[in-house]
């Protein structure tokens, strides 16, 4: 039996309540009345003042009774809470009424033969095919290399036991170790699962993913019921890395355009840095094939 999905007019209202929380009246050019409140940000009635909407009629959308909220209640909701654009794209995708949704089937995806041919391509850059649901599906030499050299090369192209950068990050020792910068990492990661699971809330591995986290790890739950949202496609890691110490790459995210939620990511070095120096005496550790080949079909 398929896990279920996520709970989205739940997520919804629980999304709401957070932002609210963060938001004091006088951020708002509200005059705050009284020394003492009960709950931290603003009331249900000063947003509700905020946005044109009734006070019943947002209460019940935090409560996940309401289903129906318009574009227009949607948009006047994300003004005054002030939303980014990721807090807004994700407060409309919890919105969508369930009925415009298809249930995906559980699969297990591959990448594509031109994807893998891209990424052995990529001479001295590490590269990643990365899943929906943040599996690895493929990644070349040097890819494996940097992210995660103490597993099996081929594992990708096993989905019982394939890679997944969330899993990872939460729960295996030695990836624990890998990013000296690690709060920053896990909330990058946690807000980034958070879009996912605002795009696919009816994803049925994707919320048995979160439930797995959410059991086993504490770093994972507390993040995770902060609902901090944001699209994190690029920007700057840090690695110490037990073969070559240091590095400080860039990385980039592409999404494939073929609507499969797939997407390459890749990690660069500024030129004549020690970060470049690093990644090249990596690539010499593990050699000079860095293709990735398409596993042999029985």
């Amino acid at each position: 039996m398929d896990a279920p999905g996520i709970d989205t007019p739940a997520e919804l209202g629980n999304f709401l309540r957070t932002r609210r929380a963060r938001l004091q009246p006088e951020d708002v050019g509200m005059v705050a009345y009284g020394a003492r409140r009960r709950v931290p940000g603003l009331r249900r009635e000063e947003l509700a003042q905020l946005a044109g909407v009734s006070v019943a009629y947002y209460t019940r959308l935090e409560q996940g009774q309401s289903h129906n909220a318009s574009e227009g209640v949607l948009e006047a909701l994300a003004r005054a809470l002030r939303l980014s654009a990721d807090e807004r794209a994700h407060l409309l995708d919890l919105a969508r009424p369930s009925g415009t949704r298809r249930r995906p089937a559980v699969r297990h995806d591959r990448a594509r033969p031109g994807v893998r041919q891209l990424l052995g391509a990529l001479d001295g850059v590490p590269a990643l095919a990365i899943g929906p649901r943040f599996e690895v599906l493929a990644w070349n030499r040097l890819g494996h290399a940097l992210i995660a050299g103490h597993l099996d090369f081929d594992s990708p192209d096993r989905p019982l036991d394939r890679p997944n950068t969330q899993r990872l990050l939460f729960l295996d020792p030695h990836t624990r170790e890998l990013f000296p910068d690690r709060d920053a990492e896990i909330r990058r990661a946690v807000s980034s699962l958070r879009v996912a699971a605002g795009q696919h809330p009816d994803d049925p591995q994707l919320a048995e993913l979160i439930g797995e986290l959410s059991m086993k790890s504490t770093e994972f739950a507390t993040l995770w019921s902060r609902h901090a949202v944001r699209n994190c496609t690029f920007g700057t890691k840090r690695f110490h890395h037990p073969l070559v110490g240091e590095l400080e790459l860039e990385f980039e995210m592409m999404k494939t355009p073929d609507g499969s939620g797939q997407g390459v990511v890749m990690y660069t070095a500024a030129d004549g840095s020690p970060s470049e120096a690093a990644l090249r005496l990596l690539a010499a550790e593990r050699g000079p094939d860095l293709r990735v080949l398409e596993p042999e079909r029985p």
